[in-house]
């Protein structure tokens, strides 16, 4: 890096460089050396979620993660590779998780005007989608490789068109696919959450409380 040169760059408006838009309420932002050229080995996610919006399962390749909790509650799930345990972190302000590289997780927020950053130790984030997994892989070989009925996998993912990065998608309705999360009317496109929302093992087998860590 050249710090005397005319296009060196150290600040930046993360609102003008949105990732993602869902609707004025979900949404993410992001900073990398593409936006900010004096960032070192670092890059982030400025990420807005209401009630029941879930950034997709996916993974980041190249990065582990820090998840830090502004405002709101979110649930960070993640699959311990080696234990092939799903744990659940509900964080509230001033809280963190952390997601190492390559894991297999996501995000849910559990109330409205839920707003996180996630912090990423490489210039650059990279993602795969869970979305991209399913919709990319011949429902054929999904089918074949679990035993499954193809049939009924194509016609289950078959709403699967493009990366969703937030889900549920807009226009999402209750009963579209199986297994899909149901919608609540009071929310709109929202999923219905568990009878107990703010309850983690609503969303898995595996709870840890990170005040006892």
């Amino acid at each position: 890096m050249d710090y005397s040169s005319p296009s060196v760059r150290f600040a930046y408006d993360l609102n003008n460089s949105t990732l993602f838009k869902k609707d004025n309420r979900n949404y993410i932002n992001v900073l990398s050396i593409a936006q900010l050229n004096t960032l070192g080995n670092m890059s982030l996610l400025d990420i807005y979620l209401s009630e029941g919006n879930v950034v997709e399962p996916h993974i980041h390749q190249n990065a582990s993660e820090l998840v830090y909790c502004i405002s709101g509650a979110v649930l960070v799930s993640l699959i311990n590779p080696f234990t092939k345990e799903l744990l659940n972190y509900l964080i509230h302000p001033g809280q963190v998780a952390s997601v190492p590289q390559g894991w297999w997780h996501y995000e849910m927020a559990t109330v409205d005007n839920t707003h996180i950053l996630a912090v990423f130790d490489a210039p650059i984030p990279e993602f795969i989608g869970g979305s991209d997994l399913l919709r990319l892989t011949p429902a054929s070989v999904l089918a074949h490789t679990y035993c499954l009925d193809e049939a009924k996998v194509k016609d289950a993912l078959s709403p699967i068109k493009q990366t969703v990065f937030i889900g549920p998608p807009s226009g999402c309705m209750q009963g579209q696919v199986q297994g899909q999360a149901a919608v609540n009317p009071a929310y709109g496109n929202q999923p219905h959450l568990p009878h107990h929302p703010h309850h983690p093992q609503a969303y898995g087998h595996s709870h840890r409380s990170i005040a006892a860590e």
